[in-house]
Parts: C-alpha cells; structure tokens; sequence
C-alpha cells in the first residue's frame, strides 16, 4: 500500500489530469505543485507541457517534451502531446514522427491517430489520411464486445462486422455506438438510406455524438437531402467553424440546392488553406463543371491527379465530362496505378472506368470492355442488386393501378400545374429534354429532386410500422386529403431549388417512373415526360457509365435487360390506364428532327414555342448530371449507335430485354 505522501501525490497528479480539459491554468498549477516535491515526475511533467500547450505557450510546452519523450520514447501520450506542439511550430515532418511514434507505441490511441490524420490532410496524403481517420474510428471504439466488430471494419470485412454488430443490437438495441458503427457498414455499402435510420437514432439517445452527427448529415447528402443536412452541418460548424471536412460538407449540401456562389468561394477558400490536398481540388473541379466552367474544372482534376496519382475518381472526372480525350501518357499512367497491388478498391473501380472510357476513344472495343466489366464488378460487390425486388414492385404497382381505382380517386391530390416530371433510365437523353425545357422563359431546371422517391420511403415506413400493406399498396388506404396533403408537401420541399419565380419548374429524377401512380394521384396536374432511347444504347451506355451513387442495377448486363424491360412494362400499364397522361420523346427522333419534336414537347406541357428552346446549348444555367457538356452543345449524332462497337459482348443483356428490344417504343 503506498504511503500517505505517496498517496496525496497521486491524487493531485490525477486531479491535475482532470483540470486539463477545463482549466489549463489549474492543471498547470497543480502539476507545479508536484514537482515541487517530486521535480523529475513523468506524469506532472507531462501535464504541465500539455497545460502549456493549451494556454498556447508551445515554446514552454516543446522545453519541456522534448527531453521528456527522449527519456521515454516510448511514453505514447508524451509522443502526441510532442507531435501536437511540434504541428502548431509549423515542423510537420516532425510532428508526423512523433504522432507515428505514439500510435506505434499505443495503437488504441485514439486522438494520435485524428491529430496524424489531420496533419497527413494538411500535407495532402490522401492515402494515409484516410489509413488514420479510419483508425481513429476503431480506436475510438473503447467497449470490448465492439472491439471485433471495429477491427473487422477497419480490415473491410464487411459481412463479419455487420454480422456481429447485429448480434450486438439483438442484445442491447440502444447501443449508440453499436448502432453508429453498423451505420457505418451501410455507408460503406453506399446504402444510405438504411445508415440514416441508424444515425437518427443513434442521436436520439446521445446527440451529443458529434461524430454520429456528421456521418448523420453525410447520409442525407448521399440521399440528395441537402435541406435535411444542413441544419446538422450547421450546429457541428457552429462548435468549429474552420473544420475542413464540415465545410466541405456544407459545400456539397449547397451545391445541391443551387447555391453555387457560395459553394465555389468555399472551396477557394479551403484551397488556399490546403493547397495540397487533392480531394479538395477534386470537390472544385465538380463546383466548377456544374457551372460550365469547363477549362477551370479541367485543371482542377490534373491539379488533383498531380498531387494523387493514384486518386482514380479525379481520372474518371475528366472522362466524365465526355468531350475530353486521354494522351497514351494518360492511359500509360492509369496502367500503372492499375497495376498496383495496394490501391483501394474504390480509386480501382474509377480508374477501370476512365481506361476504359480512354481505350473507347482509340477505338480499342475489346479492352475497354474489359476495364468497363471490372470496374462494374468492383461496384456490384460493394452495393448488391436483387432483380426481383424490382419486378415485384412493378407488378404490384400494375395490379393496383387499374382504370377503375384510378377513376375511384380522381379529382384527389395538389392541383399545383408547377411540376414537370422527365423520367425514365438514365442516359437516356432525360438531361437533354431538361435543358431544352429550362431554355424556355417559363420553366425552371432544377435537378434530380429525391422528393418524391422520399415521400414513397414515408409511406413505406409507416406500413413498416404499423405491419400495414406495402407500398404501393398502401395507396389504396388514403383518403384526397391526404393526397392533396402529400402534394401540397412535395410543392413546398421543392421550393428551396427555384430561384428564378417562373410558373413551372422540372424534377428529372429519372427513377421516378417507378411512382407516376403516385405523382399522379398526389399531383394531377404535373406533367410527365417519359425519356425513352433504344434499349441497346440506353442500357449500354448506363453500363459503361459509374454513378455517384444509386443506379445498381446498371452494373450488370442481364439486370440492365431486366430494368429497362420492367420499366417499358410498367409505362405501357400506365399508357393504357391513364391514356394521354405521359409524354414520351424517343431519343431518336429527337436527335433526327428537333424543331418537330420540341414543338410537341412545348405543346404537351402547354408552352408557347420559343426559338431559344432549339438554342437550348446557348443556355449557361447549372448542370449537375454527366450530360453537364454534351447538353451545352448542339445536338450530336454520334452516341446513337456506339453499343454496335460492343455488340459481341453484350449477348446477355439481349436475352434479358426479351420482347422490349423490339416493343421499346
């Protein structure tokens, strides 16, 4: 038992520990008084350095840490409390070494690996920034019946994690943190929605979980909610107002609901603070396409590459922008980083996509392809698609959408004429029919708006809920208020993106065609357009195309055939029980006689022609999609027919189409 000197010492050096987060000058004064008596103290020393550090003396803090940590080398804590102080002296290298030193020496050192990893931000080490964010987060985890879940998180087993996270939440399902790292797996698996649930209520029971707030906003962003974001984004900027990785979340949420000003001078003024970290440089690339700013935005991703080579989503920017080509020293360069043995999957899969868009060009069909099927590989096992989900969906959609129920309910819903609706697969032709619409004085182009498809997820909760019938079955249990209800709703939600006050404005989510009975029944006046382009061209062109996010059934040929034969399916139900109700432009014909079928687009919505409409690529609103330049040019010929180059490989997606390669129109 130690004796009562011995004891009184301790109990100030703890009580000193305690003072360190509150009251600096406290713990200071405590850890004096130690060494008053014990003057070599290893603890007190380090308090006192640390207390230092915190009322912004770095200098007494360094006199006193450098002897310290070469005394102890070992001493994990002396080690960060070194890299801390050595950081704020503007001795990076330094820092890095001592932080590395103490996560080496305590690898459960939590703040070591966040204070590394935002010295590697700073430096733009993208790689290595990540390796300790990640880190962080399992180290974070200090309940021993999360640790393994945590460790197979950090090793990207996804399956193992989520398989003991359940089995954690079976057992304590108010587990915030258990709740927070199997959110977490979701947002791996780019299911978002599913990590949101998790999230929300991982902050009811603690919303003091800043870091749960920001993976919390994170999800929203993914699912297009930038409304729902911003108000968490803005209380974690209002605790730190200069955190890098808040405010480039709040540049993405604004960008979504048009807030381009503001969204580029963030970026400008984040890059001026890190001029070397390539992921920023990434975000402003995708600022500046949006706004046309094509030059810009190109030297934006060559800065990133140059910075990363490695960093494949910066390689597929560029081929994203579809009017740009590769130099051999472009795709020489990308073959090398393929050939890397510890490249991350997700710069792999962006990388296969770039090569292959690059060898498209040279016309080196085989190889493309080869780097097109890889890349979708990579991203099918990271997000799984189920076939029959889909098909379930639609024939349950068919069988209630029938004449007599939709004349059971007419007169129901919002009788607002503002909504113009463009559905269908994408890339097919949807961003064009927008840009044409939003050249018109009348309309507005605002973006793939998730308001319906959210509007959908509510009722589907509630049946969830209440054990109730599936959507959309649960339709048919809704009185007209409630429809004019959920109109009105959609109506006021979509206000945030109209800024210009014309009468109509346009909701180009393409998978909407999945709820025209629902648009329909909450919105009977909107328009909707059905974009339509040959099966062959459209599915293909999905294929070779890697979305953001969303879109998994395009990473498969056979899905693809299926999709775009579900959906010709469900459109022909609502042709012959709503006769009239939707609009249909076939790609085709529009690319072959645009003044005929502009004037029938314009007669269905009601407009009066414009000429601009045809001068549609004049138009320098923002575009956020990956038509963003083909849309600011005139209409081109040379897409229809590029499937022809890959015919030989695409034999499974003919079978899947079945009957719709021939009755698509």
């Amino acid at each position: 038992m130690a004796d009562a000197p011995t004891a009184s010492l301790n109990a100030v050096v703890e009580r000193a520990a305690e003072l360190l987060a509150t009251d600096p000058s406290a713990a200071e004064r405590a850890a004096e008084s130690v060494l008053a008596r014990a003057p070599k103290d290893p603890r007190a020393l380090l308090i006192l350095a640390s207390a230092r550090r915190r009322r912004g003396d770095v200098a007494g803090a360094r006199a006193i840490l450098a002897p310290l940590a070469q005394a102890y080398p070992r001493a994990a804590h002396t080690q960060y409390e070194l890299g801390l102080v050595l950081a704020a002296e503007g001795d990076r290298q330094g820092a890095a070494a001592a932080l590395r030193q103490a996560t080496a020496s305590n690898r459960d050192l939590a703040e070591a690996w966040r204070a590394l990893g935002d010295l590697l931000f700073l430096e733009g080490d993208v790689e290595g920034a990540e390796r300790a964010f990640r880190e962080h987060e399992r180290a974070s985890v200090k309940d021993p019946r999360l640790k393994p879940a945590a460790n197979a998180l950090f090793e990207d087993d996804l399956a193992r994690a989520e398989q003991l996270l359940r089995r954690q939440l079976d057992a304590q399902p108010d587990d915030a943190q258990g709740l927070r790292l199997l959110a977490e797996v979701f947002g791996r698996q780019s299911r978002w929605g599913d990590a949101e649930l998790l999230l929300g209520r991982c902050l009811e029971l603690d919303p003091g979980l800043d870091g749960a707030r920001f993976s919390y906003a994170t999800a929203l962003f993914h699912q297009q909610m930038a409304v729902q974001a911003l108000p968490h984004v803005e209380q974690l900027m209002a605790k730190d107002p200069e955190d890098a990785a808040y405010r480039n979340l709040l540049a993405a949420c604004l960008g979504l609901i048009g807030e381009h000003d503001r969204v580029n001078a963030i970026y400008q003024d984040l890059l001026e603070q890190f001029p070397t970290q390539p992921r920023l440089w990434l975000n402003y690339g995708h600022a500046l396409r949006t706004v046309g700013r094509r030059t810009e935005a190109v030297d934006a991703y060559k800065r990133c590459i140059s910075l990363s080579p490695g960093l494949g989503d910066a390689y597929w920017s560029l081929a994203n922008l579809k009017t740009a080509s590769f130099s051999p020293e472009d795709e020489a360069a990308m073959a090398a980083q393929l050939a890397r043995q510890d490249l991350s999957a997700d710069d792999r899969l962006h990388l296969c996509y770039a090569l292959g868009k690059a060898l498209e060009d040279r016309k080196s069909y085989a190889d493309s392809m080869r780097h097109y099927s890889e890349g979708a590989r990579i991203r099918l096992k990271e997000a799984p698609y189920d076939a029959d989900e889909l098909s379930a969906l639609v024939q349950r959609t068919r069988s209630l959408f029938t004449s007599s129920f939709l004349a059971d309910h007419a007169g129901a819903g919002w009788s607002d004429e503002a909504p113009i609706f463009v559905v269908g697969l994408p890339r097919a032709g949807s961003t064009l029919i927008e840009q044409i619409l939003a050249s018109h004085s009348g309309v507005e182009g605002t973006m793939e708006l998730p308001d319906i498809n959210l509007i959908a997820r509510s009722l589907g909760a509630s049946e969830r809920a209440t054990r109730g019938p599936r959507y959309p079955d649960i339709l048919a249990t809704l009185t007209p208020p409630r429809f004019a209800e959920l109109g009105q709703s959609y109506i006021s939600t979509t206000r945030v993106h109209r800024k210009l006050g014309r009468p109509y404005f346009i909701d180009k989510m393409p998978n909407n065609f999945l709820h025209v009975g629902l648009i329909h029944l909450i919105l009977p006046k909107a328009k909707i357009i059905d974009a339509r382009r040959h099966p062959m061209g459209s599915c293909f062109s999905a294929f070779k195309q890697h979305f953001n996010q969303g879109q998994n059934f395009s990473y498969n040929l056979s899905d693809l055939g299926r999709f775009y034969s579900d959906y010709v399916a469900l459109m022909a139900h609502f042709d012959q029980v709503l006769p009239h109700r939707i609009h249909r432009v076939i790609y085709e014909d529009m690319v072959e006689d645009t003044e005929a079928e502009v004037r029938r687009l314009l007669d269905y919505c009601g407009l009066p022609f414009e000429p601009a409409c045809l001068r549609f690529y004049e138009n320098d609103r923002a575009v956020r999609t990956v038509s963003s330049e083909q849309v600011r040019r005139p209409i081109f010929r040379d897409g229809l027919e590029q499937w022809r180059n890959y015919e030989p490989w695409l034999e499974p997606l003919k079978a899947a189409l079945g009957s719709a390669l021939e009755s698509w129109r």
